[in-house]
């Protein structure tokens, strides 16, 4: 991940302080609360589902991932003494990660303050069982640690063509 996009700020702007533990508990209070009061009536909530979220440190920020009855996201929090500038809610940051870049939305969850979320599935897949659902959860943030598969070149070819249609000869 570029770290400088998270990290530089100018002096006027209002800082957010990082976390100085996991904060997957409190995305798991947060998203709860969400499905409660927001979320449970809607026809696409799958109510099977858990809630789930898992976080690691990666670069000193916060790299997560949480399923919800209706969402996979990847998330991004700022990490112990760290100090993101606020950012405009709905604005986009691209980050590099070693599985490759992705875009993340600027976000704001009320206990938890602002965050960069990157959606996966929304909604989710009504088939999809819980146990599937949490292991989806462990197994997305072992793919942000992984590195792109090279070509033989030593290019990353991320074209779907070429991911779904390579052959061996």
């Amino acid at each position: 991940m570029a770290q400088p996009h998270l990290t530089e700020a100018a002096d006027a702007v209002e800082k957010l302080a990082g976390f100085a533990a996991d904060p997957a508990p409190l995305l798991v209070a947060q998203y709860e609360r969400i499905a409660r009061e927001q979320m449970a009536d809607l026809p696409f909530y799958h109510s099977a589902m858990p809630i789930v979220a898992e976080c690691v440190l990666f670069e000193d920020q916060w790299l997560g991932c949480v399923l919800t009855p209706w969402m996979l996201s990847v998330v991004v929090l700022p990490g112990p003494d760290q100090r993101w500038p606020r950012r405009g809610s709905g604005e986009r940051l691209a980050l590099q990660l070693p599985c490759g870049d992705m875009t993340f939305m600027v976000g704001e969850l009320p206990e938890i303050g602002q965050m960069l979320a990157c959606s996966l599935m929304s909604p989710l897949d009504p088939h999809l069982e819980a146990e599937t659902g949490r292991a989806l959860v462990a197994s997305t943030l072992r793919m942000l640690h992984s590195l792109p598969l090279q070509q033989g070149t030593g290019a990353v070819d991320l074209g779907r063509r070429r991911l779904f249609g390579a052959r061996e000869r």
